[in-house]
């Protein structure tokens, strides 16, 4: 049974009608890379340097990836003709017997010592991948992906986007009102004891609802991205990855500006714009733009 799905986390529009939406996406490990070459689309996506090695071969045991159908051998990209009846079923068995295989070696490796980050790679092929995507233009995706002529998962995915997208209905912001995907589910009480502040008004609210889902969106390369609401860990999460440069997670919250292109978002000042570090400086390339080729 296939698990890719798509549902939106956030969606907003501001005065100029721009509309920006996050949605969490589950596809097939295998279409990552096309996935990743939409650029105006922002990310954060599991890790398989990240997620511990058992639960990765939990997933590959209980939920595995398996092809919708197989495909004939065919020239070009483009192929049209699927296996069906008895034939479909043998290849599926020797998918799986593939993914066996992928996890005794895996499990080998793992007992010989090795990292994780490389024990998981073995079963990536065999595994589906939860992404938090973020955009104001996902019209050139949906051209593309959401097409007959697309490779058949990416195109399932894109077309359960473009059904979440069509059936979101997107909420008005106001100039300065903010995007804050997982913001209408947070607790308000457990944010004001997270505060620390004496008083709390709707922009203190804002500033630490904006960190925890900043830090949320980072947890998605450990896929604990749901569920426990530590709100002061995800708050000494969003100052690390800020600390540390971080700053792929910072993408995702953003405030409505009209008229405005900030990074990849039209209409909405990218919360990464914020701050003066957004892009960390390695003093071992201070000469870079000056170098002779």
């Amino acid at each position: 049974m296939s698990e890719i799905s798509a549902r939106v986390i956030a969606d907003s529009i501001n005065t100029a009608g721009n509309r920006l939406t996050s949605l969490v996406i589950v596809l097939p490990r295998i279409v990552l890379a096309e996935f990743n070459t939409h650029r105006a689309i922002s990310k954060n996506s599991a890790s398989s340097r990240a997620i511990p090695f058992k639960k990765m071969l939990d997933q590959v045991l209980n939920t595995p990836f398996v092809p919708l159908k197989f495909l004939k051998e065919h020239t070009g990209m483009q192929g049209t003709i699927y296996f069906t009846g008895d034939t479909d079923g043998a290849m599926r068995a020797e998918w799986l017997h593939a993914r066996d295989t992928a996890m005794i070696q895996a499990k080998s490796l793992s007992q010989m010592g090795v990292t994780k980050q490389l024990c998981n790679r073995l079963l990536e092929p065999f595994l589906y991948h939860t992404i938090i995507a973020t955009a104001t233009e996902w019209q050139n995706f949906i051209a593309l992906r959401a097409h007959n002529q697309a490779e058949i998962h990416i195109q399932d995915a894109a077309f359960k986007i473009l059904e979440a997208l069509n059936e979101s209905k997107p909420k008005l912001l106001e100039e300065g009102q903010w995007h804050i995907p997982f913001g209408d589910n947070l607790d308000n009480e457990k944010l004001r004891d997270a505060s620390y502040f004496s008083i709390f008004t709707d922009e203190d609210r804002d500033a630490l609802a904006i960190k925890v889902a900043t830090a949320r969106c980072a947890r998605v390369s450990y896929m604990n991205f749901e569920g426990k609401d530590d709100y002061s860990a995800d708050i000494k999460l969003h100052d690390m990855l800020l600390s540390s440069g971080h700053m792929s997670p910072f993408e995702h919250c953003a405030q409505a500006a009209p008229e405005t292109m900030s990074g990849n978002l039209q209409g909405f000042s990218q919360y990464r714009k914020k701050f003066s570090v957004e892009n960390k400086t390695d003093k071992r390339l201070i000469n870079y733009k000056n170098l002779n080729v």
